[in-house]
């Protein structure tokens, strides 16, 4: 046996001991900020306890215990800690590491058991979201999983959020989407450790929230007589579409459901444009008069709030008071978008506004309208955020920007002191295209790739020290006119919503694309459990 003969043996040898003794790196998604690999790992069974030290740790315990249930099979009640924790899965506030902040956590595996720490409850919660990933793939399941040994590798892990908003946007206002699929949908969101869903709920093609005050708005704002056809957007589908929205009593079940999921809902009613679905219900809002009906195509609509008539700052005060009711969170999102001024150059009262006022012209009376809605929004205790259009003719110090044309408007907003939401139709837009390849699904156009949407940076360079403090996060927007039901509104948030997860919450230095698509290979099992008509990875999507 020759020299070389010995070498081979010894590097397979040696390869094989690699394999057989190095401990595989996690695949979480999104990646932790530090995480070490440790030797050994810890089994879960059915006798393994679920603790909790104290009250704000309880809630997540509970939750834990019920998660794994469906595919281990296993009845872990969640329990009150004794003195001795062993060989159990322990989730406690005790001594934490206050630095870690509202979201952080610190995760510790071993032999001899799990411990999640964290300052809030928010933190123990994001840190079972990455022991669940922890597991096999499979526990992510809904149904008993058998033959599966459910052991946790050993680690020791230190997390917490780059950017406080973590979003997704849905639109029901074009396609709707059940309150079953929502809350499917915040559970995806909850494995990602994204917290924030912005929900679009008015548009040119539909109202889809219950106003007690103003019942026309679901009697006829939430029907619209067709659509576009599937694959051929200038015909018609000729298909009545709606009655479709939701109930006050569905609104308040959603929220309270994501909250429990950390998740905070920031409601989206459209002002002063792309009201079509208002206006057709109550015609005497608009600067015509009407008659109206809902747009049965996409794209942007002329008829518009009309901003002269005081009929309809009232309207949208008590629409947007019924709304506070029902969504608890801090931000209120007017729209603010794409609003022609084709009807208020000939409207008399949009000039008289615009007269009386010392106005330049009809974007001054944009400008004047969302200063009223924001100061009424303000006297409530909330504040506003809009598309970055209500920049134009400047804000109240508290209102926030959603830079969606590009980073320019958020550059532009953050360097004028408000905080500003990163939504740039080049990185963000999640109805764009994956891939040129056969098999795509319909979309509105455009090229996103995974790879893309990955390499967003939503702190852009060009900011000022001082002025990145105002980038709150970033969220990607999955509008839904080619979204025809709630599986191709899956097809096109993943995996990208991996991508955007990572970008969110994983610190810039340790954001690598080849790491991130290695452990996709992973993590698409996860999809896979979950039963998310996910986008599969192909070649053509490691392009940016």
């Amino acid at each position: 046996m020759t020299k070389r003969d010995l070498a081979i043996i010894a590097a397979v040898v040696l390869a094989g001991a690699s394999a057989v003794f190095a401990a595989e790196k996690p695949a979480i998604v999104p990646r932790p900020a530090q995480m070490q690999v440790l030797d050994g790992s810890f089994k879960v069974t059915a006798a393994t306890p679920v603790l909790y030290t104290d009250k704000q740790a309880m809630a997540t315990a509970e939750y834990l215990a019920t998660v794994l249930a469906p595919a281990t099979g296993f009845k872990l009640a969640a329990s009150q800690a004794t003195a001795s924790s062993q060989n159990s899965i322990l989730l406690t506030t005790a001594n934490a590491d206050r630095s870690l902040g509202e979201e952080g956590y610190e995760l510790d595996v071993s032999a001899n058991g799990i411990v999640v720490k964290a300052p809030s409850a928010a933190g123990l919660f994001y840190g079972c979201q990455t022991l669940r990933q922890l597991l096999p793939p499979a526990i992510l399941a809904d149904t008993l999983q058998s033959g599966i040994e459910w052991n946790v590798p050993a680690v020791k892990i230190r997390d917490m959020p780059r950017y406080a908003w973590r979003g997704m946007m849905l639109d029901p206002a074009r396609h709707f989407l059940p309150v079953a699929s929502v809350k499917t949908f915040i559970d995806y969101m909850t494995l990602h450790k994204l917290n924030t869903l912005h929900w679009h709920l008015t548009d040119d093609q539909g109202w889809r929230i219950e106003i007690r005050e103003y019942p026309a708005l679901t009697t006829l704002g939430s029907v619209r007589s067709e659509s576009p056809k599937r694959g051929n957007r200038n015909a018609g589908d000729g298909q009545p579409y709606g009655p479709f929205f939701y109930t006050e009593a569905q609104i308040l079940d959603v929220v309270a459901y994501a909250a429990t999921r950390h998740i905070t809902i920031v409601p989206e009613i459209e002002m002063p444009g792309h009201g079509l679905a208002a206006l057709t219900a109550y015609p005497d809002l608009s600067c015509t008069g009407g008659p109206f009906k809902l747009r049965t195509r996409w794209g942007v609509e002329d008829d518009v709030y009309c901003a002269g008539n005081d009929k309809t700052l009232e309207f949208n005060k008590t629409v947007l008071s019924r709304v506070m009711t029902l969504f608890p969170g801090k931000f209120i999102h007017i729209g603010g978008d794409e609003c022609p001024k084709v009807r208020w150059n000939k409207c008399p009262k949009c000039q008289a506004r615009i007269k009386a006022n010392g106005l330049k012209d009809s974007t001054g009376l944009q400008s004047w309208f969302v200063r009223q809605i924001d100061q009424f929004v303000i006297s409530k205790g909330r504040r506003i955020i809009g598309w970055d259009e209500i920049l134009e003719g400047g804000l109240e110090p508290s209102a926030a920007v959603m830079g969606w044309r590009g980073v320019k408007g958020g550059i532009e907003a953050a360097n004028a002191g408000h905080d500003v939401v990163m939504a740039s139709t080049s990185h963000c837009y999640f109805d764009y295209g994956q891939s040129k390849q056969p098999g795509e699904q319909e979309t509105i156009g455009g090229l996103l790739t995974l790879a893309k949407a990955y390499s967003f940076e939503p702190t852009p360079a060009a900011l000022a020290p001082e002025k990145k403090k105002h980038i709150l996060g970033v969220q990607c927007n999955l509008w839904s006119e080619y979204f025809f039901e709630p599986k191709n509104v899956e097809f096109g948030a993943f995996p990208r919503a991996c991508a955007l997860s990572e970008v969110a919450w994983t610190p810039a230095e340790q954001r690598n694309f080849d790491d991130f698509w290695n452990r996709m290979a992973t993590h698409g099992k996860r999809l896979d459990a979950l039963q998310i008509n996910w986008r599969r990875l192909t070649p053509d999507q490691k392009n940016p």
